[in-house]
């Protein structure tokens, strides 16, 4: 055998990132700052900061669809569409093109492109507490954590202070607060539901929401123009993406070499070296294979991807994938379930309005099962409401009959203040949500599609029930009318939170990783997207990837340097 030791050289780095989405821009950002020579693959095309968000200044009438989506759109991109419109398309798969099996019914929203789904986020951070990271371990379900909040903490405080989070200091134990920017105003009616729920409850709280949308120019970047048009793309580096700023940082390093249009199909172990020594990867224009070498190789693919690049990395160490000695790998999938809550009318504060178009709303912590004075029988774990007050507009009345001057006028007026509050709950980690791998059928590139099966327990069920009736007794408590409660039927990965194929614990037995988010099996393989979680707590998760990441590349770039990687 001969082997072209110029092209494995050529070809071998310090590290190497798979996925350049919100985690894996954080391992190419922290890398490459500590010197690594890095190589970040992404299976997507390139996109640049600002040069490549060709919609961010268009006006609605700009649009040929005025930004609703056509039917041949919805026919297309069933799943996709769901969530894009006419001037975000650009950053979501195209549906026949990436195929995957719903065994049960899931929808896996994806943008492949540089920068991944950060471009796209609905930027909501909220820390995780010990109520979150003890709760596997009081009641049973899934695997302890092997982590608790104080081992997160200093690096929450550290991926805050660089991404810059806007947020209110509430004093909650079971939402720390953070390294915040100053808060966004909330309007009117929300200040009166906050009065009024701390009027009317002694554990209910609304605050602003803690977002990763500048409220001063921070880090290079500039404020937020309060333009709400962020899954465009901001040319003004207003909201946290790894374009805007992780992924500056890495190239303002030289030590960054990025490589789109890049799918790693598999990870190559050494069964002597019992380390992972590269990856193997198909560019996705041309379908010509390649191999690419490293000491240390952080997979941040998204959960369910990651996944399926460990279970379709096999070998004769591991016939059932790489990591996977445990059976742990694809399983307990979690997403939050949501779309529950309720709505109602306002009357009062006419002579009021706001200005601008704030991107985020309020949000109300977790109030259930936080001690024995808040449990409940009827299910474990919690849930936390995201919200919004604001007042009807054209588009709530154009349909009404009407025309000429006085129609226009009475659209344009601004109608009634309506409230709308929505839950967002915890999922329990059940091995029988799963990911697994098809061999019988493959995608364009030759690789096994990802079957997917996924529903909600009985827990989850119960919960909403609960997110239903609580929102709309909150409402009606506090003077609003026409209350009505809603539960429109979600679907697993509509909240586009999907965690847990890869989980952290302490049982190489029973989990995927340690508590440094390396794999068991494999020391120099580290997880720290959205797969590595134990649990899935109530809160929006990116926050705690952009920490566990931060944690992990200096705990292996530390190792790097103690010869023990």
């Amino acid at each position: 055998m001969y082997l072209n030791t110029k092209s494995v050289q050529e070809h071998t780095y310090d590290a190497i990132v798979v996925g350049s989405g919100i985690s894996g821009g954080w391992a190419a950002k922290e890398l490459t700052e500590k010197g690594l020579k890095t190589l970040l693959l992404e299976r997507g095309r390139n996109v640049e900061h600002i040069k490549d968000y060709p919609t961010t200044l268009l006006n609605p009438w700009d649009f040929r669809h005025r930004l609703t989506n056509p039917e041949k759109d919805v026919m297309a991109d069933p799943v996709q569409s769901a969530v894009y419109d006419e001037s975000s398309k650009q950053f979501f798969v195209r549906d026949h093109e990436h195929p995957y099996i719903q065994q049960t019914p899931f929808s896996w929203i994806r943008g492949y492109q540089v920068g991944g789904r950060s471009l796209t986020w609905g930027r909501q951070c909220y820390r995780l507490s010990d109520l979150d990271f003890e709760a596997n371990a009081k009641d049973g379900y899934g695997v302890d954590w092997p982590i608790r909040y104080k081992d997160i903490a200093p690096w929450y405080d550290y991926v805050e202070t660089f991404a810059g989070i806007s947020g209110q200091a509430e004093g909650l134990p079971q939402l720390p607060d953070g390294k915040f920017l100053p808060p966004m105003d909330m309007n009117c009616l929300e200040l009166h539901l906050r009065e009024q729920l701390q009027k009317k409850y002694g554990d209910r709280l609304v605050t602003i929401a803690r977002v990763a949308n500048l409220t001063k120019g921070w880090n290079g970047r500039m404020p937020c123009q309060y333009r709400n048009l962020c899954h465009r793309g901001c040319p003004y580096g207003g909201y946290f993406s790894s374009n805007a700023a992780t992924l500056p940082a890495a190239n303002a390093s030289g030590n960054l070499t990025l490589r789109p249009f890049s799918t790693v199909a598999s990870v190559i172990y050494d069964k002597d070296k019992r380390k992972a020594i590269g990856v193997r990867v198909i560019d996705t224009q041309t379908k010509e294979h390649y191999e690419y070498y490293a000491r240390i190789i952080f997979l941040n693919a998204s959960t369910i991807a990651t996944a399926a690049i460990l279970l379709n990395s096999v070998s004769d160490a591991f016939p059932n994938g790489l990591g996977n000695s445990s059976d742990q790998v694809g399983r307990n999938l979690m997403d939050h379930h949501f779309k529950v809550g309720a709505q109602g009318d306002f009357n009062g504060y006419h002579d009021r309005y706001y200005i601008g178009r704030r991107p985020t709303g309020i949000y109300i912590p977790r109030f259930r099962n936080l001690d024995a004075a808040t449990a409940t029988t009827s299910y474990v774990r919690g849930f936390g409401y995201q919200g919004y007050g604001e007042r009807e507009a054209w588009m709530d009345n154009y349909t009404q009959p009407g025309f000429g001057e006085d129609f226009k006028k009475t659209i344009t007026t601004p109608g009634k203040w309506t409230m709308w509050l929505g839950g967002w709950g915890e999922t329990l980690p059940y091995a029988y949500n799963r990911v697994t791998l098809d061999h019988y059928r493959t995608d364009a590139w030759g690789q096994p599609q990802v079957k997917i099966s996924f529903e909600l327990g009985g827990n989850e069920l119960n919960m909403r029930t609960d997110m239903k009736e609580s929102a709309m007794e909150m409402l009606e408590k506090s003077g609003f009318t026409n209350v009505r409660g809603f539960d429109y039927n979600y679907i697993g990965g509509e909240c586009i939170h999907e965690m847990g194929t890869a989980r952290m614990g302490n049982d190489p037995a029973t989990s995927v990783l340690n508590k440094w988010n390396q794999l068991h099996d494999v020391q120099n393989v580290f997880i720290t997207d959205g797969s590595c979680m134990t649990s899935s707590a109530c809160q929006n998760p990116s926050l705690t990837y952009m920490a566990l990441t931060a944690r992990a590349c200096d705990y292996a770039v530390g190792e790097m340097k103690k010869g023990d990687l």
